[in-house]
């Protein structure tokens, strides 16, 4: 099932503590969800921190076909052919066409081995560290945490000293041209990009594959620093429970766009009462109102459980 000629939905995702569990990173909690996204021809895109080969292997495992936003932002990955023509400030690599949106890693490793001298032992870095050592840094298993080092643009930092002197160490990255983005336990180093940037990006190359359609999108974090909520227009759902059956995900569209599909769930399922944003562990914000005109900000939503 597709939609109308002029419309196209997007729901934009980030992975850990979203899409994938937040201790176990599973995304089996996720799959019901997935399948009537996928029913309705709605394509659900990664916008990860994780390296392009994470992704690759996540979404082989979902049958998942489509763009997804790595490191942060730092480029756009279109498999070739999705669209019926190449995007502009694309290039071709590796069957993908490419929107890059930062300097390569070799750029951010040559600043992070030059302020070594000055901050001795205070910070480690994937690079640096290996595999052994990330395997020690996030608890990953080998083959995970070896993907995990095949970056293309940026470079995971952990700080180990005080935070006078952190503040000084990112100032200095900054001075030399990096973006620093503060993590759940690293930094993100890498050039001027965020995921709403290429969010942002991407919408627009939809609207215009389908000749200027209007475009309908939700955005999906864990937290407000997921950097996804900062693109005009798009609807914010943060919250560790946004996934699972059961939560908001089609719930939230099934609201907005069930005038063009008309009742897209299966005969069983149906609304309960009463059942709030907030009680299944998301947050609304005013983008809400671009899914929602008739909810006003700060208005608690009725969304429908199955």
């Amino acid at each position: 099932m597709t939609g109308p000629a002029d419309t196209q939905f997007l729901v934009f995702t980030d992975l850990d503590g979203s899409l994938l569990d937040h201790h176990s990173y599973s995304y089996l909690d996720a799959l019901p969800q997935l399948a009537v996204l996928e029913r309705l021809g709605i394509p659900v895109i990664p916008a990860s921190s994780k390296t392009r080969v994470e992704i690759e292997y996540l979404r082989a495992a979902l049958s998942n076909v489509h763009p997804f936003i790595v490191e942060n932002g730092a480029a756009v990955f279109i498999p070739v052919g999705y669209f019926d023509s190449q995007p502009d400030a694309t290039v071709e690599r590796e069957g993908y066409w490419v929107r890059e949106f930062s300097a390569p890693r070799d750029k951010w490793l040559g600043i992070l081995q030059a302020l070594n001298s000055e901050f001795p032992g205070e910070y480690d870095y994937f690079f640096q560290a290996g595999t052994a050592g990330i395997e020690r840094m996030t608890n990953l298993p080998e083959a995970r945490a070896l993907e995990s080092n095949q970056r293309e643009y940026s470079e995971p930092v952990q700080w180990l000293g005080d935070e006078v002197r952190k503040a000084e160490f990112v100032s200095c990255l900054r001075s030399r041209g990096a973006s620093v983005l503060q993590g759940g336990r690293f930094l993100a180093v890498s050039g001027d990009c965020d995921k709403g940037r290429a969010l942002a990006w991407l919408r627009r190359v939809y609207q215009l594959s389908k000749s200027g359609a209007v475009c309908h999108d939700l955005a999906i974090g864990d937290s407000a620093q997921t950097g996804l909520f900062s693109v005009r227009n798009t609807a914010p759902l943060a919250g560790l429970r946004v996934w699972p059956a059961g939560c908001a995900v089609t719930s939230y569209i099934s609201k907005r766009i069930r005038g063009f599909y008309g009742r897209f769930l299966p005969e069983r399922d149906h609304y309960h009462p009463a059942q709030f944003v907030e009680q299944a562990g998301g947050g609304i914000g005013a983008g809400a109102a671009f899914f929602f005109p008739q909810a006003p900000h700060g208005v608690d939503i009725a969304v429908p459980v199955f």
